[in-house]
């Protein structure tokens, strides 16, 4: 038989060698996954986080800081023992295709994809920024400094996952040493005053300006800080020993970034303009640095080196990517050509090469269909994508839920602390962040509805085409196993 019917999806069988097409190499060990989470995450300390600050203040950001650690810290706590137990490459789409199967499965891989082909937009804009400041280049160069990081970094992850989670290391370490330098030249010039020079605005508070509605504006910026910590379970197949290593990197890596996070926020803010020039900055840490340092050559090598903080997270969520779409393609939901590995690198290049055309392509249409608007291109990109994140969360965190009490004879080789409690505050969190994507700010809801449209695209697509294209890939067969363990136990 060809085709195995299972509810509304059809299973095709796969041809000869389908699978070994489509292998990945074991390689990293704990040091390798503590780096790919925090360098994926710690361009947000260096670019983005201030956006909220025009309208929040320094106060609204803070609140939001704090409310959505303790989002992240439920939801990274869940996916640990999630990807402890489920171990393959496909992340939270194989978390909730075992828990709410396969349009569950989709509706979740796909919020995860525009999050992952979106992220890396954003940072490359910073980076682009970044260098037109340092070298002087005019703003229309901005996308070609674009198009050559996209082309240097996918490159880079085709070369191989060896050579690729090397340079994960030394650049996330170099990212963390320059964020240590800063903070250390910070704290002599930090003035309190500063992180509330910000007009009172409506609210009368030089605290909250924008009273709890900026705090509700500046939750996706406070996301920043720490958006695609949750991308190491698609690392299972490459991880050495998945299900001991990967809970490890995720609690090591979001203690990390909660430590920067908040060192970032507050000495940032604390010097130079103060909150008031951090709401519209394109280069806060850059601008921090030549406070510190002047506007000579000293401030200008340390900003270049500065770049290596989005670069890490350019070069880390690049890898997040390939994997997605690869595990996403290998189980019919994508086409299947998307998930092709390289003969010799064992690396999913045609995934990689994808997911860069359609990132840069969108950010060249949000630049000039937005000229002449005042809201940053990285902004608007950075919205886009917290918009799939949070679809993300809700449904993950609505995965691990249903994993706990459904699917109790799953081995959990880890377990949460937090347990149901902290996966019920992070769905609750995601949550109100999605609506008030919605409902908070009119410039906003354009560009997040012009998202939930490619969202819906992707969900008629799978309707019409992707149900009936499904595989047999390692994710699926899990699933189906653990369906028939809970019939059986009826």
């Amino acid at each position: 038989m060809d085709t195995i019917k299972h509810g509304s999806v059809e299973y095709k069988k796969t041809e000869a060698g389908f699978f070994e097409q489509r292998g990945l190499k074991r390689y990293a060990g704990i040091w390798s996954l503590w780096a790919l989470g925090v360098g994926a995450v710690i361009s947000g300390d260096f670019f983005g986080w201030n956006f909220g600050m025009a309208t929040g203040g320094f106060g609204g950001l803070l609140v939001a800081t704090l409310i959505v650690t303790a989002m992240y810290l439920g939801l990274c706590f869940s996916i640990a023992e999630m990807t402890a137990a489920l171990p393959h490459a496909g992340g939270a789409y194989s978390f909730a295709r075992s828990s709410m199967g396969p349009w569950g499965g989709f509706i979740t891989g796909m919020a995860e994809n525009m999050e992952y082909v979106l992220t890396p937009a954003v940072i490359v804009v910073g980076i682009g920024s970044y260098l037109g400041a340092i070298f002087g280049t005019p703003a229309w160069a901005e996308p070609l400094w674009w198009l050559g990081c996209y082309a240097l970094f996918v490159g880079l992850n085709i070369w191989g996952v060896e050579i690729s989670f090397k340079f994960t290391v030394i650049i996330t370490l170099v990212s963390l040493a320059i964020l240590t330098v800063f903070f250390a030249g910070a704290i002599p010039l930090f003035d309190p005053a500063l992180l509330f020079n910000i007009p009172a605005g409506e609210s009368g508070s030089t605290f909250l300006p924008g009273g709890a509605k900026g705090i509700l504006i500046c939750m996706p910026f406070a996301i920043w800080f720490f958006l695609a910590i949750e991308q190491l379970p698609l690392a299972a197949e490459e991880a050495s020993q998945p299900a001991k290593d990967l809970p490890k990197g995720i609690v090591m890596g979001i203690s990390t970034l909660i430590l920067f996070a908040f060192g970032v926020l507050f000495l940032n803010t604390g010097i130079g303009g103060g909150a008031l020039a951090m709401g519209s900055a394109g280069e806060p840490l850059f601008d921090g640095f030549k406070v510190i340092f002047g506007e000579g050559i000293g401030s200008t090598l340390l900003a270049f080196f500065a770049v290596a903080g989005l670069v890490a997270s350019f070069h880390a969520i690049i890898y997040a990517y390939g994997r997605q779409v690869f595990s996403l393609s290998r189980a019919g939901y994508f086409p299947e050509w998307l998930s092709l590995t390289h003969k010799k690198f064992k690396t999913p290049h045609v995934a990689l090469i994808s997911g860069a055309v359609l990132g840069y392509v969108v950010a060249l249409v949000i630049k000039y269909m937005g000229a002449g608007s005042s809201v940053p291109v990285g902004a608007v990109l950075l919205n886009m994508a917290v918009f799939g994140a949070v679809i993300s969360y809700c449904l993950q965190m609505a995965s691990y839920l249903i994993l706990k009490f459904k699917h109790g004879n799953i081995e959990r080789p880890y377990v949460s602390p937090l347990g149901v409690v902290g996966a019920f505050v992070a769905l609750i969190v995601a949550a109100v962040t999605l609506v008030s994507l919605f409902v908070v700010d009119p410039i906003y809801q354009k560009v997040v509805i012009g998202a939930a449209v490619w969202y819906l695209l992707g969900i008629a697509y799978f309707a019409f085409v992707g149900r009936k294209q499904l595989k047999l890939s390692p994710e699926e067969q899990f699933a189906l196993s653990q369906e028939k363990a809970v019939s059986s136990s009826k």
